[in-house]
């Protein structure tokens, strides 16, 4: 399966099971006590939790059943580096928000992305505290469902789509709430009018795949587990994610540190610079 790159057919047919492992694993997220959990910090300074182990335990489980001859990379096993030639593979942010989650607000989510040549091809994003998954195949459409604290799914999918850029009304631009920086803040300035959405975790790709966000820019660098889930997910709504000249992202370890060095996702493909124009 591997060998070939998978597909979105294929991709297609792992969509159910997919969800179901999200939601097992923010179903372990929330079995958590984080009022009395510790957390160590890893050596680029990033917080790590039992609620990171354990959701990411639940999808190295499930993963192993679902699809046990696709290779998984999780941000908790990103120093094994994918194997050569690899053209079809998992990225998984088991705990996507950690900051947000220590600090006891809901906004963090449970991220499993599909890539097959460099281009994420599924998302499924899941924010267990908020009861919600979002979920698309690119080409193929994305959803929206609810669920419960215990994992369970809840009542039948909602279509979901990105949005035109509004013309006559400011457009709303998600934001981090941990994570500022100056690049992202002044090309929020540049848009009049604007209404800054501030959102932790993947949740922000979400919004603008749902259309109650227009923008979402990150113009510092950031790994590509915190972003793949989410660019299928908009790219499936409708939306495009693209680096600041309107160029597509590019994923796999080509830098040796899964970093992404910028991205802003567009609900409206339009408004997206043209790569090369002047």
């Amino acid at each position: 399966m591997t060998d070939a790159g998978i597909q979105a057919d294929a991709a297609a047919k792992l969509l159910d099971p997919l969800t179901d492992l999200v939601a097992q694993a923010g179903a372990a997220i929330l079995a958590i006590d984080r009022a009395n959990m510790g957390t160590i910090d890893k050596p680029d300074g990033s917080p790590v939790t039992a609620a990171d182990l354990a959701a990411d335990g639940v999808i190295a489980d499930g993963l192993a059943r679902l699809a046990a001859g696709v290779f998984a990379l999780s941000e908790e096993s990103c120093g094994r580096g994918l194997p050569a030639g690899q053209r079809s593979y998992f990225l998984i942010d088991p705990l996507d928000g950690t900051k947000e989650y220590v600090a006891g607000r809901d906004e963090f989510t449970v991220n499993i992305a599909l890539l097959t040549d460099g281009q994420p091809l599924l998302g499924v994003v899941g924010a267990p505290a908020l009861g919600l998954i979002w979920r698309g195949v690119v080409g193929a459409g994305a959803e929206r469902l609810t669920m419960r604290a215990d994992g369970t799914i809840t009542g039948a999918p909602t279509a979901i789509r990105t949005r035109q850029l509004p013309q006559h009304q400011p457009c709303i631009v998600a934001v981090s709430r941990s994570h500022g920086d100056a690049a992202t803040a002044a090309f929020v300035d540049l848009r009049p009018g604007a209404v800054r959405h501030k959102v932790g975790s993947a949740v922000k790709f979400c919004r603008v795949a749902e259309g109650s966000a227009d923008i979402y820019p990150r113009l510092a660098p950031t790994h590509a587990w915190d972003v793949a889930a989410g660019h299928a997910v908009v790219a499936a709504a409708g939306g495009r994610v693209t680096d600041s000249r309107g160029r597509p992202l590019t994923f796999g370890d080509t830098r040796g540190d899964f970093i992404i060095p910028e991205f802003i996702a567009w609900g409206d493909p339009a408004a997206a610079p043209r790569p090369g124009a002047a």
